[in-house]
Parts: C-alpha cells; structure tokens; sequence
C-alpha cells in the first residue's frame, strides 16, 4: 500500500513537471513569434517583399517623415518621391543590413550629423539626388562607404561644400550633375562643382580672405569710431576752455578795482 501512495505521488509530481515544461515552451514559443513579427513587421504605407532580407517599397506614398517600425531586416529602403524634409540623427540605426537607400525626388533642406550612423558599414548605395539641399554639415556622411547621388540640388558653392564632398564617393554617373545654384563666386553659377575643384579652386582659400577681409574692415571702423571719439573729446575741451577764457576775460581786472578804491579812499 505505501508503494502505491508512493508511485501515485511521484506520477502527480511529473504530472505537474510536464504541464511546467509545456507552459514554459509556449511562452518561449510565443516570445520567439513576437520577436520575429517586430523583426518582419512591415509599415502600413510601405510594401514588403522577401528577398534574403527585406526590400522595404515605400515609393509616392506622401510620407513626411522617415517610417519608425521598418523591419531589422532591411538591405532596400525606397523612400523616393515623398515629402520628407529633413533627416533626423539615427534615423536608420537600426537596419544593420541595409544595402541600399533611395531618398530621391523629395523636398529634404537638412540632414543631421549622424543621419546614417549605424548603417555607414553596410550601405553601399546612397540617393538624395532631386532635393532641396544647398549645404551640409562637415561630418554628414562620416566613414559611409557608398555611391552617392547628389545631383540635381540647389548646393551653394562654398569651404563647407567643399568639405563635404572631399570625403565622399560621388557616384560616377551623376556626378557632372552636382552644379553651383549659388556661390561666393558668381563665374562659378552653373558648373559642375568637381570642374571647378579639378581646376585648381579652393573655396576654403576665398572664405579665408573673405574672412581676413571682414576683420579688416571691423578693425578700420573700430579704429575711426576711435579716432572721430578723441578729436571730438578734444574740440570740447577746446570749446570749453574757450568759454572759459572769455568768462575771465568778462570779468573787471584787479587794476582797476584798486584804482576806483584808491580814489573813493582820497575822497573821503
């Protein structure tokens, strides 16, 4: 009888051993289906197709920002022909397979330092050609490896332009197409911007007489307004001095006062 109570104690125990195990598989089950639907989630305004690894179509979709919930998984990103104005930093850290992101024919102005931190590795192709971008700061595109597409934006020719640029891997088939809309040189409105760093001219240099310029012509001011404060100082003091002169001058001389003392005295 006790071997019974026994056996019958043990069978409850591996009873309730095999309900934990189960119910400790389903959760890790139901946790590992989680992970891999926020790895595969595709956004709504985007369409998702498998080709080892995500391609992420999210083209003329009236986006004005940058979608949050795109899968881990990304190696294409198309985000052309949107309204996206500007490129927030870390925007796309999290896609460390990304291979390829088309950011053409929107209306981006800015682009953070840091924009494309986290993909600069993997990214081999870059579009951000068809904007509205005339400058960007130094270290926008820090240790990225891609092409890049910057044509047909309306860049002011510039030191910081020049920078940028000396860092970069334009793309070879549009790069005749990165023009000066604007530039602190007018002869150079309208060229191409690498012709005219191939000819031997440095932005940086003209910036740096533009710059010695200025301090130039701040010092002469500083040295006038100087200059008109001291000869105005010194003709008051003149225009005092002379008030001065003739308020003495007004004055009866102690001569005279002796003399009109002298007589009054004889008088009486």
């Amino acid at each position: 009888m006790p071997r019974l109570m026994g056996a019958s104690q043990r069978c409850r125990s591996s009873i309730k051993l095999s309900r934990c195990t189960s119910l400790y598989s389903v959760g890790a089950l139901w946790l590992l289906l989680m992970m891999v639907m926020t790895a595969y989630a595709c956004p709504k305004s985007c369409h998702c197709t498998e080709r080892n690894g995500a391609v992420v179509q999210c083209t003329s979709r009236s986006l004005e920002n940058i979608p949050s919930n795109l899968p881990k998984d990304t190696i294409i990103l198309l985000l052309s022909s949107n309204r996206i104005r500007h490129i927030p930093k870390e925007a796309f850290k999290d896609l460390y397979r990304l291979r390829e992101l088309d950011l053409s024919h929107n209306a981006i102005e800015s682009v953070e330092v840091g924009a494309f931190q986290g993909i600069s590795e993997s990214l081999r192709m870059l579009d951000l050609s068809n904007n509205q971008l005339s400058g960007l700061p130094k270290d926008t595109f820090a240790k990225l490896h891609a092409r890049v597409r910057l044509s047909h934006n309306p860049w002011h020719c510039e030191c910081s332009l020049q920078e940028v640029l000396r860092e970069l891997r334009l793309d070879p088939e549009t790069v005749n197409e990165v023009s000066c809309y604007t530039s602190v040189q007018e002869e150079y409105v309208g060229q191409p911007v690498i012709q005219v760093l191939d000819s031997g001219i440095n932005f940086c240099n003209f910036h740096q007489k533009t710059t010695d310029v200025a301090m130039f012509v701040a010092m002469f001011c500083w040295f006038s307004m100087v200059t008109a404060y001291i000869i105005y100082y010194i003709r008051h003091n003149q225009e005092d001095a002379r008030r001065h002169m003739e308020y003495l001058k007004s004055l009866p001389s102690t001569s005279h006062i002796s003399k009109d003392y002298d007589t009054a005295s004889s008088v009486f």
